[in-house]
């Protein structure tokens, strides 16, 4: 697999707001994917997640995550990319999840009252396939 940064053309596409599932994996080595809003910044990725999500349990036990984003009008269009969480942070102000939110609705995230966790990831490796296959 292709290591960073990824090809204008793969950035391009997973910057969009695209439809995404996260993988990370449970403590007892069972993988487990789940529908994601995330953003791509200057290389790495941000998802946010409420803090009483399993899924926070799991990277603090393994950081290690997958992420595909699939192209909304060409599912079979997509870029997947491995990483690491490296950074943990509160997102007291909900912040993030604002600036994901609006990236992917149009609008600030709508629950106000459920404490929020930011993930950052960087990225390893990467493949895309459909028309972002690496020749």
């Amino acid at each position: 697999m292709p290591k960073p940064p990824l090809p204008q053309e793969a950035a391009e596409m997973f910057a969009r707001p695209n439809y995404a599932t996260i993988t990370a994996v449970r403590p007892d080595g069972q993988p487990v994917s789940v529908a994601t809003w995330y953003l791509y910044e200057d290389g790495k990725v941000l998802v946010n997640m409420d803090s009483g999500r399993k899924r926070l349990d799991y990277l603090r036990h393994d950081p290690r995550v997958s992420l595909t984003a699939m192209d909304p009008q060409d599912w079979i269009t997509h870029v997947s990319v491995q990483g690491r969480v490296v950074k943990l942070v509160d997102d007291e102000s909900l912040v993030d999840i604002d600036r994901i939110a609006r990236h992917c609705t149009g609008n600030p995230y709508p629950v106000r009252n459920r404490a929020r966790v930011s993930a950052w990831i960087d990225i390893d490796t990467w493949h895309g396939w459909g028309s972002l296959k690496q020749s």
